[in-house]
């Protein structure tokens, strides 16, 4: 077995370039100093289905330490809200008894986000798909796999639409019996904000925040160089797309390949409220934005709109950019990415 260093050096690697990587065990901490009085400390750990890590430059390396620990409570106090999987998680009491009536001031502002995201985008961001979610589940992770039928599809968006859902005060409220709503197209980018308002309510200055490929960085890294983020080709296992500097804001990607259902990803974990299915057009789509949760929402929300629509949806955003890597090996990007292609292939813009 690689001995812990060598793990640490690898992943150290990975999180400067904010890969996408859940096959490394959890490493320990890993300290250098970089410049004159500067460290670099790297703190990775599980979480949120993917490994969570910090890079913090720092004057010292128990201040940054210090920090990243105070930022990793916060996530883990914010999981304990937004998280599917665990019985007494404020999503699940929601969903369960289909209204809040006294709800964490967090859940309350990523539900009203997701509201917002879903008029911004005509619907296309619409967090009330998990009944579908749970039917692609039931039907095609079966001992004897089989596809939802149109009629079942039918049946199901019955409780799919995010317009009704009250949501004033501390109170939340899902307007029909049976309604559920997944928040994990938008909670992890909350979440990796809340990491970074941490580390600069400690005074850090200079970070990476790397969720599994929700990123937010401000600052530098060793060198003043500014933070690479690569985004990775999903035709191609291990394979690199593009890398992207990013000295303060945020990069997220969706893509069909995270989470499937079927071997054709037919079926995956994006869904198109209007239609009950997963939206074909796109395999990944990455965007910029200024805070995580934007980036991560409108990168649900485009891979749903599909790329001329979506580019075209972007281009009208301030502070906004993405990269769409289409199902027909076709790229399509906005005018303000700024990304460096690292293989060949056709680049579309509008």
């Amino acid at each position: 077995m690689r001995d812990t260093a060598e793990l640490t050096r690898k992943f150290a690697a990975l999180a400067d370039l904010g890969l996408e990587r859940t096959d490394l065990v959890p490493v320990e901490t890993e300290a250098v100093a970089i410049e004159r009085g500067r460290w670099k400390v790297v703190r990775a750990r599980p979480a949120m289905g993917t490994l969570v890590a910090v890079t913090v430059v720092a004057p010292s390396r128990e201040w940054a330490q210090d920090a990243i620990g105070e930022a990793f409570g916060e996530m883990d106090r914010l999981i304990a809200h937004f998280s599917r999987y665990r019985d007494d998680s404020a999503i699940c009491a929601l969903n369960a008894a289909g209204h809040l009536e006294d709800a964490p001031p967090e859940l309350h502002r990523v539900v009203q986000a997701s509201l917002e995201y879903h008029a911004l985008t005509d619907g296309a961001f619409d967090v009330t798909v998990a009944p579908l979610l749970a039917l692609f589940r039931d039907r095609l992770l079966a001992s004897i796999p089989s596809e939802p039928t149109d009629g079942e599809i039918r049946n199901v968006l019955a409780l799919v639409g995010a317009r009704g859902i009250e949501c004033a005060g501390r109170r939340i409220r899902l307007p029909r019996a049976g309604m559920a709503l997944t928040l994990d197209g938008i909670a992890k980018g909350f979440i990796v904000d809340a990491i970074a308002h941490t580390l600069e309510s400690c005074g850090v200055r200079r970070y990476l925040v790397n969720a599994g490929g929700d990123i937010r960085s401000r600052g530098k890294k060793e060198g003043r160089r500014p933070w690479t983020v690569a985004v990775r080709d999903p035709t191609r296992p291990g394979g690199l797309l593009q890398t992207v500097p990013l000295t303060r804001g945020a990069v997220a990607t969706s893509g069909s390949y995270e989470i499937s259902f079927d071997g054709d990803m037919r079926f995956h974990h994006i869904v198109d409220a209007t239609t009950g299915r997963s939206p074909s057009a796109a395999l990944s789509v990455s965007v910029m934005a200024p805070t995580a949760m934007a980036a991560d929402a409108l990168a649900t929300s485009v891979f749903v709109l599909g790329p001329t629509a979506g580019v075209r949806f972007i281009e009208r955003l301030r502070g906004c950019a993405c990269l769409v890597l289409a199902r027909d090996g076709g790229r399509w990007c906005s005018k303000r990415w700024c990304g460096t292609p690292l293989t060949d292939g056709h680049e579309r813009g509008t």
